[in-house]
């Protein structure tokens, strides 16, 4: 975990084993030092060489984490009653997975589920972009996304793919009562989408109308319009 806010959620929610930190670092942020010292973490103080030869960022922090990996099994992470679960099935930028993971974080979900051959949730830029929110909702990975979209099914979710041609219309009436219920939204590739076989495993397949003269929504956008639709339709129908 690289930077500030990373190891500050870090040192909150899962457990850090060491703390490399340039002298520049702990004068900035002293807290996080005495944080990490009475958390049992081994703090080693680094010149900003050595910092920059831990980072993957054009301007390092000085400050780099090492923690317990987060990933649960996905029975684990769905839990007993899930109402709202993320699936990302085959996102390769990992800026991308961050910030879904991010968004379904905001819009009070309770899981993501990281499906096929989508990029690891531990990757620098994934952490970097969820802000913390990796540390604050279940995540579970399996490389069989058809077993994850069963075991969302099993857990009695209605499976919700988001799909450019989708045949219902995430601003249609009809589409309140299905996002109201129990939901895992599929969210596919950067460039494709959900994968077809995946879409055609959907109970679902929801596009996100385009009123003005843009191409298509980027994923990470995409995502938050569906996440947050759900969001709403459960409270509008008081099921939040």
């Amino acid at each position: 975990m690289e930077g500030a806010q990373a190891v500050r959620e870090a040192l909150r929610h899962a457990r850090v084993h060491e703390l490399f930190v340039t002298d520049a670092a702990a004068d900035r942020h002293p807290d996080l030092v005495a944080a990490a010292r009475d958390a049992g973490a081994r703090v080693v103080p680094v010149t900003d060489r050595a910092a920059a030869s831990l980072s993957d960022t054009v301007t390092p922090q000085g400050l780099v984490a090492v923690c317990d990996l987060l990933d649960v099994a996905v029975a684990a992470a769905l839990g007993e009653r899930p109402a709202l679960v993320a699936v990302c099935a085959g996102i390769a930028d990992p800026g991308n997975a961050g910030t879904v993971i991010r968004v379904a974080d905001a819009a009070g979900a309770d899981a993501v589920l990281l499906a096929g051959d989508t990029v690891d949730p531990h990757n620098g830029k994934a952490v970097r972009a969820s802000t913390g929110s990796v540390f604050h909702l279940p995540l579970a990975r399996d490389r069989d996304a058809a077993a994850v979209l069963d075991a969302c099914r099993g857990a009695g979710l209605t499976l919700v793919a988001a799909d450019a041609r989708g045949e219902l219309d995430l601003h249609e009436p009809a589409a309140r009562p299905v996002l109201a219920a129990p939901v895992a939204w599929i969210f596919g590739g950067e460039a494709h989408g959900v994968q077809a076989d995946l879409a055609a495993r959907a109970d679902h397949r929801v596009r996100v109308p385009i009123h003005g003269r843009a191409e298509s929504l980027n994923l990470a956008t995409a995502a938050a319009v569906c996440l947050y639709a759900s969001a709403a339709a459960r409270r509008w129908s008081g099921e939040a």
